[in-house]
């Protein structure tokens, strides 16, 4: 069993800001799979569905990012999901603009979303992806987080949603979070 969350805020006002980078890594795993999320319990949007025998879950919560774990954690609980089983896709501010890092485990660092997972989780040993979205130039962090992209760093960032797609799509068909992260890192 693999769980995929992309982190993100709901609502029309948010769609294609820096803080759904998750949410658009989910949009575009869905298209690939060929499955449509849905509203069901636990404040999410999500779909079940085989892989080469495998259940996947594919996941965005609609808790709003600074409360995923709201959302996580019961989803886990119903589905009998264990934290090695999950990945977590979000946005980084300590990484350029579209770059993707691929964790095995780690702190929040200082990631309001990640916070809310590993309080709810009581564990930090849980898969993530990181897209790059940059420290703001002018704007405050709360600002940048919740605009979108522009011009260049858009092209960057849609390429980065790309290859946390594909780096997930390689984790779900070769079953080898290592050799994931050797090859995307």
């Amino acid at each position: 069993m693999k769980a995929i969350f992309g982190l993100g805020n709901p609502g029309p006002q948010y769609e294609g800001t820096k803080h759904n980078m998750g949410f658009m890594t989910i949009d575009l795993l869905a298209q690939h799979f060929g499955v449509e999320l849905t509203k069901r319990e636990f404040s999410a949007l999500d779909v079940r569905f085989k892989y080469q025998g495998e259940t996947i879950y594919l996941v965005k919560p609609l808790t709003f990012m600074n409360n995923s774990g709201n959302a996580v954690r019961p989803l886990m609980g119903f589905y009998q999901i264990y934290p090695e089983e999950i990945l977590i896709i979000q946005d980084d501010l300590d990484l350029p603009v579209g770059k993707i890092r691929l964790r095995q485990k780690g702190s929040a660092g200082g990631h309001n979303g990640l916070k809310s997972i590993i309080a709810a989780l009581g564990t930090e040993q849980f898969k993530r992806i990181k897209i790059g979205i940059a420290h703001p130039q002018k704007q405050t962090v709360v600002d940048w987080v919740l605009t979108p992209f522009a011009g260049e760093q858009a092209l960057q960032a849609q390429a980065g949603v790309k290859r946390a797609t594909a780096a997930v799509i390689d984790w779900i068909t070769h079953d080898d979070f290592m050799q994931t992260m050797n090859q995307f890192n």
